[in-house]
């Protein structure tokens, strides 16, 4: 089990990727915080939304939200999201597959955060204020 929970972690963890990189893009416009926000922090506030995204539930789970909710107060100023961005763009590129780029998108709206940017994993982390 433990063998499995290890090859499964990279791409769970990718797809954490394109769905925080879509929270981060709603935070844009807060405040000027400027407490770097880590990988580490980002993968465990979208890892609940894994199932989700790779379209093996039917729809975001409550910790999903949550953790979407929380990575979005969190990432504040512009560097922290867009420290996040990178790292879900280099969690996502990890994945190679399997997640549902439709279902990633749709996360934060079905979890009641507004994205002004399309989520996307190409989106370009330098643009994001």
């Amino acid at each position: 089990m433990a063998a499995r929970s290890s090859s499964s972690q990279p791409q769970l963890v990718a797809a954490a990727a394109v769905l925080a990189a879509a929270l981060l893009l709603l935070a844009a416009g807060a405040g000027t915080a400027s407490a770097a926000v880590s990988c580490g922090e980002v993968t465990s506030s979208v890892a609940p939304c894994l199932g989700y995204a790779m379209g093996s539930a039917a729809s975001p789970s409550a910790a999903c939200c949550s953790g979407v909710r929380s990575l979005n107060s969190r990432a504040s100023s512009a560097a922290d999201r867009q420290a996040t961005c990178n790292c879900l763009k280099s969690m996502t590129g990890r994945l190679g597959g399997g997640v549902s780029m439709a279902n990633a998108a749709n996360i934060p709206g079905k979890c009641g955060v507004s994205v002004g940017v399309p989520i996307s994993p190409t989106v370009d982390c330098t643009k994001i204020n």
